[in-house]
C-alpha cells in the first residue's frame, strides 16, 4: 500500500496483488487516519466488483459522521451503481473537488 500525505487529504493507492490483501491492509491503516480526509486511488487494472467497492461504504459513512471525507477514484466503474452518499469519482482532481465541497458544506452547517 502506498500512502501519500497531502495538504488536505491522505492519498492511498494499493500495491497488493489482490483486493482482499489491499482491503485487509487498508482496515489496519485507516485507523491511523481517522481524523483525515482519505482518497483511495484504485487502478482500473485491479478487477474489483461493485460488492467489493461497497465494503468501503461503512467506512465512508463513519468518516462523514466524524466530519471528514472519503472518496474512491476509479474511472472504470459507473457511479450510478452506488448510493449517492458514497463518493466515487473518475479522476483525482474530481476527488479533491469533492473534499473541498464537503469542507465548505461542513463550514456552512449542512
Amino acid at each position: 500500500m502506498q500512502i501519500e500525505k497531502k495538504e488536505r487529504f491522505t492519498l492511498i493507492s494499493p500495491d497488493e496483488n489482490s483486493f482482499k490483501a489491499f482491503y485487509d491492509s487498508f482496515l489496519i491503516e485507516e485507523k491511523k487516519h481517522q481524523k483525515e480526509n482519505i482518497i483511495i486511488r484504485v487502478s482500473n487494472n485491479f478487477n474489483i466488483t461493485i460488492e467489493e467497492f461497497l465494503l468501503f461504504l461503512k467506512i465512508a459513512t463513519q468518516k462523514k459522521e466524524n466530519g471528514t471525507s472519503f472518496v474512491i477514484v476509479n474511472s472504470a466503474i459507473d457511479i450510478d451503481d452506488f448510493p449517492e452518499s458514497f463518493n466515487v469519482t473518475p479522476t483525482l482532481q474530481e476527488a479533491e473537488d469533492v473534499i473541498e465541497m464537503e469542507a465548505i458544506e461542513r463550514e456552512l452547517g449542512f
